[in-house]
């Protein structure tokens, strides 16, 4: 099962063997951010009870992410700073309380794709299962953790260990921000869901958005036009009315990886969430604002938008490797904070990969096949190799059946969902381990003529992608590194792969030993 909180999760993960503690002072500017990035590229740790080796291992790159991390003695705060507590294919199992991704991949074909009862006695046993999915929604409950203390007046983010992750976030005159700008710090809310309201429909959304620290009250909130919370920012806007926003740190192990999650808009992040926890996530209401929040949260951070109010937010260095470029975004005013007491303070590093965002993707990735089978059938697997970033490249495979059926699956791609994000997709056949990436790219080099076998189009793209042409949009690519059938421009006869015979490999599994080798 899933951890119903941040600091139960980090005792399962020391009990484990996947936690380290530091005693040792560290400066949450730049310090901390430098240790979690060396750690990630490190072995990762193995569980020291019931198993040894995690259930999934990277097929191409082994195993890293190292341990997570807990910092007890950080400079200026009297918080802990946990980090890298998702940052292994082993602990994001452990946190959505799985063996592998394929089991929690096959609960959500089953949900998305149920067997429909066809007899009385089938309808009765189908009951359960029904009254099962209605206990995932969230439930309103009137005492929490994370109301233990409340600061409102006294309120002061300062005393948060906001940490800065690399030597220029948030630098006045660099990467588009003007030298002259509101004077910002570089130290952000890295690991906080951001809750939010639509106006009209009441609906609530999660996401895991990166918020820049400014003074004691007040933050700039950093959110892509492509989000259910930016969304919901633009309706208040029209209205001219102030926004409620809640920012949430730490809570049940799950919600992290559901902020994280490509769901459609009208899926609520917490009714996933509560999938995935087996139960219903418990919420409770805010001191200041008209908005719910996890009951179980280490931290909260409650505030207003006033859409007439802008701050310069970023650079910050993001997970393209790259800084993403500064930009006016929303003032967030803060109007109180809750804790639990005694809590511990969750972050993140994003930067090269991989970090601990490589395996919330790697783990959507895995889970969401199912998801993305649905919308495009033709799909057999697919992989987000880490190289890409999760929007710069998809590998594809296919059991490919007509002229230009690897095309059809490009463009069907480039309309789902986040998936249409995508900059380069390689489409190969049955045969091919999309896992392995030599393979794939084998395969590319052997099977296409560039003259014939590359799909350029135009579209959006991810809003980090600096290499674009233009702000969120630009060109993309599609490669059909499939066999190529007749009527798909001019085709020479096509070889045969080379393959050896079913008979001669078991003869040489069989006498392997006799040879000596």
């Amino acid at each position: 099962m899933p951890y119903p909180d941040l600091q139960s999760y980090l005792q399962a993960l020391d009990e484990y063997g996947l936690l380290k503690r530091v005693s040792a002072e560290v400066d949450p500017v730049l310090e901390i951010g430098a240790v979690a990035d060396r750690m990630s590229k490190m072995p990762a740790a193995a569980r020291q009870q019931s198993r040894n080796d995690p259930p999934w291992t990277d097929p191409v790159h082994g195993r890293q992410g190292g341990h997570a991390l807990l910092f007890e003695n950080v400079k200026g705060s009297d918080l802990p700073v946990a980090i890298n507590v998702y940052g292994s294919y082993e602990r994001m199992m452990l946190a959505l309380g799985c063996d592998n991704f394929e089991e929690m991949a096959q609960r959500i074909e089953s949900l998305i794709k149920p067997q429909m009862p066809t007899t009385l006695i089938d309808k009765m046993k189908k009951l359960p299962e029904l009254a099962r999915l209605a206990g995932f929604a969230p439930k309103i409950v009137k005492k929490a953790l994370c109301h233990e203390v409340v600061h409102t007046d006294d309120a002061d983010l300062t005393a948060l260990p906001l940490i800065q992750c690399w030597p220029h976030d948030g630098r006045s005159g660099y990467g588009g921000k003007p030298a002259d700008a509101t004077a910002g710090t570089g130290r952000y809310v890295t690991f906080g869901g951001i809750y939010t309201k639509d106006r009209d429909s009441g609906d609530r959304n999660v996401g895991m958005y990166r918020v820049q620290l400014y003074d004691a009250k007040t933050m700039a909130m950093h959110w892509h036009m492509h989000h259910d919370g930016a969304r919901h920012y633009r309706g208040y806007a029209a209205a001219g009315e102030r926004m409620p926003l809640a920012i949430v740190l730490g809570g049940n192990s799950v919600l992290p990886y559901a902020a994280t999650c490509p769901l459609p808009p009208d899926v609520s992040e917490l009714l996933f969430a509560g999938f995935l926890n087996g139960k219903g996530i418990d919420l409770v209401a805010c001191k200041t604002i008209p908005l719910e929040v996890p009951a179980s949260a280490e931290i909260v951070i409650e505030g207003w938008i006033d859409p007439r109010e802008k701050l310069w937010e970023g650079p910050f260095g993001d997970h393209t490797g790259y800084y993403s470029l500064a930009d006016e975004y929303p003032k967030f005013t803060v109007s109180a904070i809750t804790h639990r007491r005694e809590p511990v303070f969750p972050a993140t590093i994003v930067g090269p990969p991989p970090q601990e965002d490589y395996y919330l993707g790697k783990a959507t990735e895995r889970i969401f096949l199912p998801l993305l089978r649905m919308m495009v059938p033709d799909i057999i697997d697919y992989h987000l190799p880490r190289f890409g970033a999760f929007h710069h490249c998809a590998f594809i495979k296919i059991k490919k059946e007509y002229p230009f059926h690897a095309r059809k699956v490009m463009h069907a791609i480039w309309g789902a969902g986040q998936m249409a994000f995508t900059k380069l997709i390689i489409v190969v056949g049955e045969s091919v381990n999309v896992h392995d990436e030599q393979d794939v790219l084998f395969h590319m080099c052997a099977n296409i003529d560039p003259s014939r076998d590359l799909e350029l189009v135009t579209g959006p793209l991810d809003i980090l992608d600096h290499s674009s042409v233009t702000y969120g949009g630009g060109g993309k690519l599609g490669i059909d590194a499939t066999h190529k059938l007749p009527g798909e421009g001019q085709v020479r006869d096509w070889p045969d792969e080379l393959v050896m015979s079913e008979e001669i490999t078991s003869l040489v599994t069989r006498r392997w030993e006799e040879y000596g080798l």
